[in-house]
């Protein structure tokens, strides 16, 4: 750290001066809370300064003096990028690994981090020249006409077009929002990490396995306590709820985890998420859309809000069928096993599915953890990624992390040349929020030089820890999230584009999903078992037999799966569709909204919206049902490896060319039908659930 250090023994801000660490990633190791401020209100000096720059320019608007100095106060890699890096770093830190004091922070800089990005959108003299520019410009080449486009139609969507009454009224929207979606995410991560379940009496492990008992006594030892402790996070609440025969019990995990966040104290978020509702449909209002959702479809590829019912309500007419015959087996079970007066509550729902797959196909998640060793995975999911792609992973420790948990890697293509940076962080802790992401703290652009600047790509996850006695061992659900996340990564470190600003995963949101749920399709293929799946204590592979399981019960549920996820996207745009004040009751409103998708009866006292973080908090309101509009997209992909064999080269590198390296340089569609050579249907989506037979006609491998 003596390079923190000055002449006179002071600290200074690792934000303002060379990193010096490999690839010249974050010096994680050598930032401070106090660090975080200074640099930002630097950066934001800097790019007023960058901003006055450009406006006091006295030549004629082009797109090279105005639109690409536009784009790099937005991010490119030189002095004036300060601010964009150093939020990149805090706002990841807020997610993976958080305290109280950088909540502070948080709270204190967020109405001034939005007030700084209204004086830029909303700078009368700065749209002037990207007017000019937009109706005066050279013969533009596909990418730079996409990043004029964005670039004006961003300042419009962002309010330049309208008067100073309006300008303010959209300044006090943004900077309520701002902070609201802030305090949506510190009240559900302060309610989620607040919780737990202290079981002292061994009788009340009844059910379940020996990885979530050891689990569980770990959680409890780290908190200073006899026993075993379960929390509401994913590796111990999913077991839990699966195997645990004891129904009290899991009634009380249960009610934990459906009633966060509406409980009458500080962090209530059901008048936050009111709030939310009324600010964004109040925002595309002002800018002249009928409703919030209306103002998200421009940039999508559904087009309308019609387009989106449309999917949802064709899903609905395609699964509900199928899913009311997996819940009512599901239900006869039940009542088989504990008399004819049964009657399946929700938190009975995981139990008894478990019990059923078990009759059908004799598969336990259990029986597959040996096999899954996070070790073995790494290498399983690196070395698909070498096989469909050349590229290579090579662990660097000198390279700066922010948790020991973290484990950084170098990224080399195909000819060995340098190609990202990729950090890796699986575990669920105290400071870090629930679920799983991709991120990034670097994006990829390409300097005036040529020098094409490389991505430094972060996978964040909640995966099963490991414990005194054994290594971390997966679930077949947590390999499927590896991939999925993974999928984000190759989209991010693959890409190659003039531009930041539509490098990587800047696509259009119901785009961006593609090359994650792409990824997930490799978990049950045979093929691909075979290459990691081997017994952590023994070095045995998968035997066939449990492999064929797992192919056999592939679609096991298939169908209330995709009624789950159409759920959600009906009530994400129940919210975003309304055209008057938002007044109503959460809770029952949400009931109503997504009645159509729901199989059975539905609990008055448990909540989803005021968790639903993708939609209140992150960049999906008014956009969930991308999950599937992607899925259609990714089905129909993977059914031309299907076709060509799972591992087929040629067709990897066409994905890679058309969809993972391109980013958001053209429409999302004109991308997929080079790749495709068609558009997508959604036929391959209903013959992998087992919804419809497949088309003979089409060769399928193995």
């Amino acid at each position: 750290m003596t390079e923190n250090i000055s002449e006179k023994g002071q600290h200074l801000n690792p934000f303002l001066l060379p990193y010096g660490t490999p690839h010249d990633t974050v010096p994680f190791d050598r930032i401070t809370l106090a660090d975080y401020e200074e640099a930002m209100m630097e950066g934001i000096r800097r790019e007023d300064e960058q901003i006055e720059k450009i406006i006091s320019n006295p030549d004629e608007p082009t797109f090279d003096n105005t639109i690409i100095p536009e784009d790099d106060v937005k991010g490119r890699k030189h002095y004036y990028d300060l601010l964009s890096r150093v939020e990149s770093v805090f706002f990841n830190m807020l997610s993976a690994e958080t305290n109280d004091g950088m909540d502070a922070l948080a709270q204190k800089m967020s109405p001034i981090l939005t007030k700084h990005g209204n004086d830029v959108s909303l700078n009368p003299k700065m749209f002037e020249r990207i007017k000019y520019v937009h109706e005066h410009h050279r013969e533009l080449t596909p990418e730079e006409s996409r990043l004029l486009e964005n670039s004006y139609d961003g300042f419009v969507r962002s309010g330049a077009l309208l008067d100073e009454e309006g300008k303010d009224r959209l300044r006090k929207l943004t900077e309520e929002a701002g902070m609201l979606s802030l305090q949506f995410s510190q009240n559900l991560l302060k309610e989620n990490k607040a919780y737990t379940l202290h079981i002292t009496d061994e009788s009340q492990l009844d059910g379940l396995p020996d990885t979530a008992r050891e689990a569980a006594r770990e959680a409890a030892k780290e908190r200073g306590l006899e026993g075993w402790v379960f929390t509401l996070d994913a590796p111990s609440y999913g077991p839990f709820m699966m195997y645990s025969t004891q129904r009290d019990l899991r009634q009380d995990l249960y009610m934990a985890r459906n009633t966060l966040c509406i409980k009458d104290n500080d962090t209530n978020n059901l008048e936050v998420c009111r709030r939310l509702i009324n600010l964004r449909r109040e925002m595309a209002q002002l800018l002249g859309y009928d409703t919030f959702a209306d103002y998200v479809m421009k940039y999508r590829m559904a087009t309308s809000v019609e387009n989106v019912y449309k999917l949802l309500n064709d899903l609905i007419e395609a699964y509900r069928p199928a899913a009311v015959k997996e819940q009512d087996e599901v239900k006869a079970l039940a009542r088989e096993m504990e008399g004819d007066g049964f009657r399946l509550m929700p938190w009975d729902t995981a139990y008894y599915t478990h019990q059923l797959k078990m009759r059908k196909y004799d598969l336990d998640p259990e029986m597959l953890r040996p096999y899954f060793e996070l070790g073995n995975v790494i290498k399983g999911v690196f070395g698909l990624a070498t096989r469909l792609y050349g590229i290579t992973f090579k662990e660097n420790r000198d390279i700066p992390v922010y948790h020991p948990d973290v484990r950084p890697f170098e990224v080399y293509d195909e000819d060995g040349s340098y190609l990202a940076v990729l950090y890796v962080d699986f575990h669920p802790r105290k400071g870090k929020r629930d679920g799983a992401w991709m991120t990034e703290f670097q994006g990829q652009w390409i300097e005036r030089d040529g020098t094409n600047v490389r991505p430094h790509a972060s996978l964040v996850m909640n995966l099963s820890k490991p414990t005194e006695d054994k290594p971390a061992l997966l679930r077949l659900g947590e390999v499927e999230t590896f991939l999925h996340e993974f999928g984000h990564s190759l989209h991010g470190m693959f890409a190659n584009t003039r531009f930041e600003s539509l490098s990587g995963t800047n696509v259009w949101w119901d785009f961006v999903e593609l090359p994650s749920q792409f990824m997930e399709n490799f978990a049950v293929e045979k093929e691909f078992l075979r290459t990691f799946a081997f017994h952590y204590q023994t070095g045995e592979p998968m035997p066939d037999e449990l492999i064929e399981k797992i192919v056999a019960s592939r679609n096991f549920g298939a169908a209330t799966a995709c009624l789950r996820q159409v759920s959600f996207g009906l009530l994400d745009m129940a919210y975003y569709t309304q055209r008057d004040e938002f007044t109503a009751d959460i809770i029952p409103f949400e009931k109503k909204a997504w009645e159509k998708a729901i199989i059975g009866s539905q609990l008055p006292d448990t909540c989803m919206t005021v968790q639903f973080s993708h939609i209140m908090a992150g960049g999906y309101a008014a956009g969930y049902y991308s999950y599937k509009w992607a899925e259609v997209l990714d089905a129909d992909a993977f059914s031309l490896f299907r076709q060509n064999g799972i591992f087929d080269r040629p067709t990897a590198q066409r994905f890679r060319d058309n969809i993972l390296s391109r980013g958001g340089t053209e429409h999302p569609m004109t991308l997929y039908k080079r790749f495709r050579g068609q558009e997508p249907t959604i036929n391959a989506l209903m013959e992998r659930d087992g919804i419809a037979k497949p088309n003979p006609s089409q060769g399928r491998g193995e």
